[in-house]
């Protein structure tokens, strides 16, 4: 009777009859006992060790021994199994071709006791070596070697066993383009660290194989710490490195290839990369990190016009639940690489690297270089170094932010509904769940609220309810209807300097109020007044009574080029003999002719000017002015010419008509002095001068607002402007509908923009007011129409935690930030790189813009977490104790 082999122990069995060929490899087992029955075959070994006998148990050596089949049954299972299709990620395991032949002879010759025998699987020919076993290079499938999946591969491992020693050559499936393919080869690579790059440790990975398994492997081989955070990095053959960004790729995926090294690097405890270092500051970032200072309490230079984008991330940085997020490397597992509303991770890895810098206690100020190099590369309008505002750069960050760590990896539709009818509690759960559907990151947790916008059709009434989220509220500021404006009034008096008055006039009001104003100041009748923008020395333009006043800006400006009158003894002597000497000489009375020295208003216009004046024929016969004696003329004051409205086109001449004087196409006319005469009579100086009425010392006091009067605003009904209407489903057409926002959900942290920049079509503005706000306990639960129970009303109480400043005007400005740090409680300044301690007191001021709330309950549930290593700081940020303070305003 005969036996199929097996291998158990390290000994590799086979029986023919009753006599049993032991083959044995490796360390000896001795067969305790042997007994065949019915064609079954029982055995046990005992070794001097079992622990010993545990440890040489493989995976693909199932200690479960199980009937061995028939010969002819056991081609159909390995033939079966090799027709099976690839699937990605699949192992396949590699059978040296020889003795996969040997084995087929050996099965359909149907004879178990035929010496075509195969034995113990042996891929000895397909290795090098024997140490390393490693592959030879080269080798084909077909020729050199058998693929088996992996049930085939285990069955024959259990029928016949394994040379001793050798390790399988398990292969994974990968996925090419347009078919599947067993990785017959690995790849590999070159482990080396950041700072110690000429010892590379050889490590092997399958093309399936994600790159954080390279990671983990090389934090393993070079045994960093799990506190340590580390990224990799890839040598290119040109000899540049490139970061891998996303570790949750396959080998395949980030065209890993066999050779490349992988450069492992570790951050600097002062929350910077070795990488991003020049090799000349190396000793000035030792020094950086020996100095120790409170985390958080750190300056962000001015790379040029930055101070916006400074202001926006101080604030940005003192949000404790969002800087926690990122501290503790909560966001690497949420990194979106494939968000295309996103920016492959790199806003959110940028405002990491800057947050973990700032906290770390190591730094006094910091270079936000790379961030603003990453912001100029998503968002076009920060490139440069313009001047921008910290609300929007604000705004665009919180979206990339969230975009690029959104945990939604492929967003689904969701059909937006309309109320029709239905409890506003049901269409809010509905429009927040929607939300959630396709947002859900930190940014969403920290920020994110939801208001309810209410629509009426002023024609058919029919009224529009929907939920919408929101991120901040941008509230408007209470406007006073009156407007102060600027003007020069200009006497008909050539005599009497130009006055600079300083008038209250409607804000939407007319020319007509502008003149009436100014009626009162100056006793002059407002018919009587020509309202005139003067720009680049000349007239731009000349206001009707009945235009806005609104098309009138506030850096319009009306000038005058003043001219003394010349007195007698200025003018040329040869002119007065001129005149005495032809004074016998002219036509006798009674014969007028024009252009005579009678006539001498066209004596003042040079030749240049081309005008002609058509004389009469004298009643007798006297010669013609041909024959006149001519008179030496005077020097002029100006030359004219006719311009276009720029006056610097060709300069036609006036054309001669039977009616007297024309104009061509050009309607304007230039008037230049003759330099001559301008040195004699034009006193620049003088020309600028003006005096000032004493209305200009008047100042219009504006009385402070409340926070909660900007609140109320934000939500009392509006008209929608027609730039913006609202397409009713029931007239079926854009209607200028009502609209009211109100609030029903706010979020951890309340973002309050104060919307203090005004931009109309013709005007610009930026309001002044003081907005007073609350350092602790703003209450919003008067404000939310969400039903309230007594405990809820706790959930809407608020506490100050940071303030963006803007200083100065429109043209230009300075943005800096208030804000209170999450582990001392102490409020500081933050002027760029300059840091200083700040009192309560001084938070409130005109310059107020951005306002960053926290809710009371956040903090309470923060200070809890903190508590155990910690200890608590104040609920609210207070004054810190015994500082030098700053007086910012």
């Amino acid at each position: 009777m005969a036996v199929a082999p097996w291998l158990y122990g390290g000994l590799c069995f086979r029986f023919r009859d009753q006599n049993p060929e032991v083959a044995v490899e490796g360390p000896f087992l001795l067969p305790a006992a042997v007994t065949v029955r019915g064609g079954q075959m029982a055995m046990a070994a005992v070794a001097a060790n079992p622990a010993d006998t545990a440890a040489t148990a493989v995976d693909h050596r199932k200690p479960q021994r199980e009937k061995v089949p028939g010969l002819e049954s056991q081609r159909r299972q390995i033939e079966n199994g090799r027709r099976r299709p690839l699937r990605v990620g699949e192992s396949w395991f590699l059978v040296g071709h020889h003795w996969y032949k040997q084995w087929e002879v050996y099965v359909r010759g149907g004879n178990q006791d035929s010496s075509t025998f195969p034995g113990c699987i042996n891929n000895a020919e397909l290795f090098e070596d024997q140490v390393n076993w490693r592959l030879k290079k080269g080798l084909v499938e077909g020729e050199d070697y058998v693929l088996l999946p992996a049930a085939a591969w285990h069955y024959l491992v259990n029928w016949y066993g394994l040379e001793h020693g050798q390790p399988p050559i398990e292969r994974k499936v990968v996925e090419l383009p347009s078919t599947h393919k067993v990785e017959v080869y690995s790849v590999e690579l070159l482990l080396v660290r950041h700072s110690d790059m000429d010892t590379p440790h050889t490590a092997q990975f399958s093309q399936t194989d994600s790159v954080d398994l390279v990671l983990h492997t090389a934090r393993e081989q070079f045994l960093v710490s799990p506190q340590e955070e580390t990224r990799l990095w890839i040598k290119n053959a040109e000899g540049s490195f490139e970061r891998l960004c996303n570790t949750r790729v396959t080998v395949l995926d980030a065209a890993l290839k066999t050779g490349q090294v992988v450069v492992m690097e570790t951050r600097n405890k002062d929350g910077t990369w070795p990488s991003a270092q020049p090799h000349d500051t190396r000793s000035t970032l030792e020094e950086e990190e020996d100095f120790q200072g409170q985390p958080g309490i750190c300056g962000l230079t001015n790379l040029g016009n930055t101070c916006f984008m400074n202001s926006a991330l101080q604030c940005l940085s003192n949000v404790p639940q969002l800087t926690e997020y990122f501290l503790k490397n909560r966001y690497l597992e949420e990194l979106n690489f494939c968000n295309p509303l996103g920016m492959k991770g790199e806003i959110a890895q940028a405002y990491a690297d800057l947050v973990k810098q700032a906290w770390s206690g190591h730094h006094r100020s910091i270079v936000p270089q790379v961030f603003k190099t990453k912001v100029g590369h998503f968002a076009s309008q920060f490139l440069g170094y313009q001047q921008h505002d910290s609300q929007e750069l604000l705004s665009f960050l919180l979206d990339g932010l969230h975009e690029d760590l959104n945990r939604i990896k492929k967003k689904e539709y969701v059909e937006l509904c309309d109320a029709a009818g239905r409890p506003d509690q049901e269409v809010a759960q509905e429009a927040w769940q929607n939300h959630k559907r396709r947002n859900d990151s930190v940014i969403v947790d920290t920020f994110h609220g939801l208001f309810k916008s209410t629509l009426v059709c002023p024609d058919c009434g029919n009224v529009s309810v929907t939920f919408d989220p929101f991120c901040y509220l941008s509230v408007p500021l209470p406007v006073s209807h009156k407007r102060v404006m600027e003007v020069f009034f200009v006497s008909m008096d050539p005599r009497r300097k130009p006055e600079q008055h300083r008038l209250v006039v409607p804000k939407k009001g007319k020319i007509s109020d502008l003149c009436v104003a100014l009626a009162k100041h100056t006793g002059i009748s407002p018919e009587r007044m020509m309202v005139a923008d003067v720009f680049s020395h000349r007239f731009y333009k000349i206001y009707q009574l009945e235009e806005s006043l609104s098309s009138i800006l506030d850096r319009d400006d009306i000038f005058i080029r003043y001219v003394t009158r010349p007195s007698s003894d200025d003018e040329d002597d040869g002119d007065e003999k001129a005149d005495l000497e032809d004074k016998d000489r002219l036509p006798k009375p009674g014969r007028v002719t024009e252009g005579s020295s009678q006539d001498p208003g066209l004596e003042q216009a040079g030749p240049s000017s081309r005008v002609v004046s058509r004389s009469r024929a004298p009643v007798d016969n006297s010669p013609g002015p041909s024959h006149w004696p001519q008179r030496a003329r005077r020097k002029h004051l100006f030359t004219l010419h006719t311009v276009n409205s720029n006056g610097t086109s060709d300069r036609s001449t006036f054309n001669e008509d039977t009616h007297g004087v024309s104009f061509s196409s050009q309607p304007y006319i230039a008037i230049d002095w003759e330099p001559e005469m301008k040195k004699r009579y034009y006193d620049e100086v003088e020309a600028e001068g003006y005096v000032k009425h004493d209305c200009v010392g008047y100042v219009l006091k504006k009385a402070p607002v409340q926070l909660q009067e900007c609140i109320e605003l934000f939500t009392t009904v509006e008209t929608l402007e027609k730039e913006n209407p609202w397409y009713c489903p029931t007239c079926k057409q854009h209607q200028l509908a009502t609209k009211k926002l109100d609030l029903w959900m706010l979020p951890e942290t309340l973002i309050i923009h104060l919307k203090r920049f005004s931009y109309t079509k013709f005007s610009r503005e930026k309001l002044d007011t003081l907005v007073e706000f609350p350092i602790r306990d703003l209450d919003f639960s008067e404000f939310v129409i969400k039903p309230q129970n007594d405990s809820s009303r706790e959930l809407y109480k608020y506490d100050l935690i940071a303030v963006s400043n803007h200083y100065g005007g429109l043209r230009d400005g300075h943005y800096t930030t208030f804000a209170c740090n999450k582990d001392s409680g102490q409020w500081h300044y933050f002027d760029d790189s300059s840091v200083s301690p700040v009192t309560e007191n001084q938070i409130e001021s005109k310059a107020a813009y951005v306002l960053f709330y926290q809710r009371q309950d956040v903090a309470r549930r923060l200070q809890t977490q903190a508590s155990s290593s910690k200890p608590p700081a104040s609920s609210a940020c207070g004054a810190p104790p015994k500082s030098e303070f700053v007086d910012v305003n």
